[in-house]
């Protein structure tokens, strides 16, 4: 009977860590979504058609609350928890990246766009003169993952990868990676909603390519939100992130117009905002990156370690920018092993580089797991080398791993 008592133990214990793991918008929508079905189900409500996404409902009687009340809403247990298990990978990311409050915008701005994207397709089609589908405005779209589509089209923008697995089964082109999601759920799972869906991955697409550009806030406007004292207890909390509280490893590559970034709800260049209308894959420069005021300045990209060894060509760009945007932030001492690593002058080790860790400031703000070592080390890098780069990535094991490699290279 004991073993039985250590390994329920030790699962209880594995599920906690997964759930403090999970930052706290991510989580909070988990349990909103989960809650608001269990009480649909003790209570027996099933009166979707009341509160789902109904574009006759919304034009004929201006029930606008639906655009919000079908996200959180959900028909079915496998739906509520498919939603959810495919969110917390997906939010978590994006969290970590821009903040609470700043995913909390985004979700929030996707919802209204699905919604006007939603409306705008099935009047159009079902009043179309050659072949109109009236049926389209009596549609009753439910769930969160018209959101969850919009937000695989920006992590998919922002990984940076070529090409993503669909179920691990085969690989596809990144860019089709949403549509190719799109079609297999249409075939794998009846009553999905095709033009919901649809209209996320537009959202997605419309966000990535900044057309949303002039409806973002600065970061100033997250901050002000954030210091408000009704939401003290939740930004006291170790999960929530602020909008410039992401991981500080540089530069996120978006695709974007030249100079398409936002200080405001109503500040930007109209024109500019037009031009990102024809994008192009932006690269980054080889002086301080421009920030994109949809994302911190400090955050790190979500490439997996397979796709940053692959575009090798853009990952000393990528690695000089963090550094370079990492400069401002770090005491004169620091900024002199940073430099070094940025010129490629580490080949010694000399006293100049190690000498940021010997400050006992330092050394307890950057404390080096072992594990993390010796992960490293088992990759054939030199153990002093392997110290030295965990310190200037600040903790993160992908970035020590691109100044290694840049070492050697």
């Amino acid at each position: 009977m004991r073993p039985n008592v250590v390994t329920e133990a030790g699962l209880s214990t594995r599920v906690g860590q997964w759930w403090e793991s999970i930052p706290f918008l991510t989580s909070a929508v988990v349990v909103v979504c989960g809650a608001i079905y269990l009480i649909c189900l003790l209570v027996g409500y099933d009166s979707f058609y009341e509160i789902c996404f109904l574009p006759s409902a919304v034009i004929s009687r201006f029930q606008v609350y639906r655009i919000f009340t079908a996200i959180v809403f959900h028909g079915s247990l496998l739906h509520v928890f498919f939603n959810m298990l495919a969110l917390v990978p997906l939010g978590s990311e994006l969290e970590r990246i821009m903040g609470s409050v700043r995913l909390l915008y985004m979700m929030i701005l996707l919802a209204i766009s699905n919604a006007i994207l939603h409306l705008i397709i099935a009047l159009v089609v079902s009043h179309n003169p050659f072949h109109p589908f009236p049926e389209l405005m009596d549609e009753c779209a439910i769930g969160f993952s018209g959101i969850l589509f919009s937000m695989i089209v920006i992590e998919t923008n922002l990984s940076g990868a070529q090409t993503r697995s669909v179920f691990g089964l085969f690989n596809v082109p990144a860019k089709w990676y949403a549509f190719i999601l799109l079609v297999v759920f249409q075939f794998l799972m009846s009553n999905v909603s095709l033009l919901g869906h649809l209209c996320g991955i537009l959202s997605g697409f419309a966000y990535t390519y900044g057309f949303f550009n002039l409806l973002i806030p600065g970061t100033s406007f997250y901050s002000a939100i954030e210091a408000y004292p009704w939401l003290s207890s939740c930004v006291r909390r170790p999960k929530f992130i602020l909008c410039t509280g992401g991981n500080p490893t540089g530069y996120i590559p978006t695709y974007s117009g030249q100079t398409t970034t936002s200080s405001g709800i109503l500040s930007g260049n109209m024109w500019r905002n037009l031009s990102s209308w024809m994008p192009q894959r932006e690269t980054a420069p080889q002086s301080m990156p421009q920030q994109d005021s949809r994302f911190p300045g400090r955050a790190r990209t979500l490439a997996s370690g397979q796709s940053q060894t692959t575009l090798s060509g853009d990952s000393d760009a990528n690695l000089q920018a963090r550094l370079l945007d990492e400069n401002d932030h770090l005491s004169p001492t620091e900024n002199v092993a940073r430099q070094q690593v940025l010129d490629g002058r580490r080949p010694g080790l000399d006293n100049a580089v190690v000498a940021p860790l010997e400050n006992p400031a330092l050394h307890q703000s950057t404390a080096l797991p072992d594990e993390q070592i010796q992960k490293l080390v088992s990759m054939g890098f030199e153990k002093t080398q392997v110290e030295v780069a965990l310190a200037a990535a600040d903790m993160d094991i992908n970035v020590a791993v691109e100044i290694l490699m840049s070492q050697q290279g």
